[in-house]
């Protein structure tokens, strides 16, 4: 009958080791998980034992332990001193809506700005300044900012937490040479696609590191699919929403911004377990006049860490929540692949990421 030979196309039921078609909404073959475009059901239906070889599965055990290894590897984080954070007036799930500033002070009383000539940082920081803010302008990508993408690459993959990440990803067989990996982050993290009318305008880099606010009303990746979630059960979506803040989780970015008077912080309603740097927080701001109801941020981590650990989750658990463990404390990471388009075989772009709550 009609319906035994009708596939959705969104499952690999009946369709695994199909051929790759650029045509296919998700994929079933082989090689799909290194690609990051499987069907959501293609392990139910395809490959019970994980990825190409049960050696080549990266378990719950193994994010376990690499997230832990990254953590002590990350020699650039602020030491204590670095920084002095004001978090004030703690809201309750139900309060976090109301767009009301209880929070008088702001919330970095003091940063150690000595920790933004480090070349992350500053390779980092210079990122920051190349995004429009209002979704659907084009942006556009000078060849200094193509430059400034492959220095913060290079600078990164100096690091010791980030060489860690590639030698764990490259034992699990996803990548072949530190090379091929580069490339893939660029892809990955800097390729433009668009949230907005068409407009190439945006990347996963800009969304969850830069932020935007604006007016405008297209709907983000992560709205929809995590639309069940209550305030309190998350701390952060992502979304893009008519009058709303978009993305926007990292500390350095909140901080320079609230510096400027850019951003007004309001209230937190989460703080991590965390006694030293990196932390975590859940917080309610305004960033010029428009509003986020939870944006979830580490504080006091090195660039390479939030990069890494954002990058570890979306190869490993594309999609869905990626349980770690971080100075002996658990931590959950949400990513979202944007759907929309491609590159290269069919590979995913970061559409999010962000912390959600352990």
């Amino acid at each position: 009958s009609l319906p035994d030979l009708y596939t959705a196309p969104d499952s690999c039921k009946g369709r695994c080791e199909e051929p790759y078609s650029k045509e296919d909404e998700c994929h079933c073959n082989a090689e799909c998980e290194r690609h990051r475009n499987c069907c959501e059901d293609y392990y139910r239906h395809c490959r019970p034992e994980g990825f190409s070889s049960s050696r080549d599965a990266i378990t719950d055990e193994d994010l376990l332990r690499i997230s832990e290894q990254l953590y002590q590897a990350d020699h650039n984080k602020a030491r204590p001193t670095d920084i002095a954070i004001n978090p004030q007036y703690q809201a309750s799930p139900d309060e976090t809506d109301d767009q009301e500033d209880r929070s008088p002070q702001p919330l970095y009383k003091y940063v150690n700005e000595e920790l933004f000539s480090k070349p992350t940082y500053a390779s980092f920081i210079r990122l920051l300044d190349n995004y429009q803010r209002a979704t659907g302008r084009e942006e556009d990508v000078t060849a200094e900012e193509l430059r400034e993408q492959d220095n913060f690459l290079k600078e990164v993959m100096k690091t010791e937490l980030m060489k860690k990440l590639f030698a764990f990803l490259h034992e699990k067989n996803r990548y072949g040479s530190e090379q091929e990996f580069v490339a893939d982050l660029k892809e990955m993290w800097f390729g433009l696609y668009s949230r907005g009318n068409g407009e190439q305008d945006s990347s996963g880099f800009e969304h969850v590191f830069s932020g935007r606010a604006r007016a405008g009303g297209t709907r983000g990746a992560g709205q929809r699919r995590a639309g069940g979630l209550t305030p309190g059960s998350r701390l952060c979506l992502g979304e893009v929403k008519k009058g709303k803040v978009s993305g926007f989780h990292n500390w350095i970015r909140f901080y320079l911004l609230e510096k400027q008077g850019i951003v007004n912080y309001f209230s937190h309603n989460f703080n991590g377990p965390w006694d030293t740097y990196p932390d975590v927080l859940g917080l309610q701001f305004s960033w010029d006049g428009f509003y986020k109801e939870v944006g979830s941020a580490f504080i006091g981590c090195s660039p390479e860490f939030e990069f890494g650990l954002y990058t570890l989750c979306f190869i490993a658990r594309p999609g869905r929540a990626c349980h770690l463990s971080l100075g002996g404390y658990s931590l959950s990471i949400q990513t979202y692949t944007w759907t929309k388009s491609t590159y290269g075989n069919g590979k995913k772009y970061i559409a999010t990421a962000y912390v959600i709550s352990p």
